[in-house]
């Protein structure tokens, strides 16, 4: 029988679905630490780490019998994908079950960064935190604006149903122009990098991560935005210069911003907590129960789908 090593504590009842089929352990408590994983790893055929838990050289090499990394996640800057690739060690993530949670955090955090909802939730609960006068400190409205959005795949095209819905207009920067049907379905005109990041209201940083996206919002970039650009991140934290953007934002270079990913996680960028012009979450885009589960089943079905068939499979390589 098959073994897999889960290095998170999946919910019980969605783990059951492994019954019958492989012997698989899961941490008692939160998660396994990574000396702990690799004591273990050379006796299991399967690992699954979460979208945290990096997975490098010295953890594959241990597990020697291992042939699949089934990613608790959707993206894979977490696994040293070239080195499993080498190894013959097959990677896949979980793009389904993600989806609409992660469009409608980033909606909520455009929404909660222009409106400045977690400011004035924070100052209200200050005596004289704030003022209420009619036009004190005001946010920035949805309806009417533009939304550039960079990386206009599956998660971008549902974050543009839900800006179009509000009355927004869609610009977007891809690898490659999408489709003249999908365009017209939300109205989408396809524009450089540039282009978005100078005549964007709203920003949305929905773009995968690799080793070529690193840093790919930096100072120059920044420095591209209007005074009143809001940008959002909910894609990874290292494809963004945390500190060049604390700078902007401190500075008034750019009007907010919305951040549910830091570059190391999870410690968050001291200058950023500083500032009341930025809203921050825990990587949270997905953290439902609901949308949670779904992904442990969507990862579980990668797994039976690679040794038995049952299920189709999420291949990254």
């Amino acid at each position: 029988m098959k073994k897999a090593l889960i290095t998170y504590k999946l919910n019980t009842e969605i783990a059951k679905e492994l019954d019958r089929k492989m012997y698989y352990v899961v941490p008692e408590k939160r998660g396994f630490r990574r000396n702990e994983v690799l004591d273990m790893i050379s006796d299991f055929d399967v690992l699954v780490p979460n979208f945290s838990f990096y997975t490098d050289k010295e953890i594959m090499d241990r597990g020697t019998k291992l042939k699949l990394i089934s990613n608790f996640g959707v993206g894979y800057n977490n696994i040293d994908v070239e080195y499993a690739k080498q190894r013959g060690i097959t990677v896949t993530n979980i793009p389904n079950s993600v989806l609409e949670p992660t469009a409608e955090f980033a909606f909520a955090l455009l929404l909660a960064a222009g409106r400045r909802i977690g400011y004035y939730d924070r100052k209200i609960r200050v005596p004289q935190g704030l003022s209420w006068g009619l036009y004190d400190e005001p946010g920035l409205p949805v309806f009417g604006k533009s939304l550039g959005i960079i990386g206009m795949g599956r998660i971008g095209q549902a974050l543009a149903r839900r800006a179009v819905a509000s009355g927004m207009t869609i610009m977007y920067h891809n690898r490659n122009k999408l489709d003249k049907a999908i365009e017209e379905k939300y109205n989408a005109r396809y524009v450089s990098l540039e282009t978005l990041l100078t005549e964007s209201d709203y920003i949305s940083l929905n773009a995968p991560s690799s080793k070529d996206t690193i840093h790919m919002i930096g100072e120059k970039e920044i420095k591209m935005m209007k005074p009143t650009a809001v940008f959002i991140n909910t894609a990874r934290g290292n494809m963004v210069d945390e500190e060049a953007l604390a700078h902007a934002l401190k500075e008034k270079q750019i009007w907010a911003a919305g951040l549910d990913v830091f570059e190391n996680e999870p410690k968050v960028n001291p200058l950023l907590l500083e500032l009341d012009n930025v809203v921050l979450t825990p990587h949270a885009a997905t953290k439902t129960l609901e949308a949670r589960d779904e992904m442990g089943l969507e990862m579980i079905q990668n797994i039976l789908g690679f040794y038995f068939d049952t299920y189709p499979v999420s291949i990254v390589v």
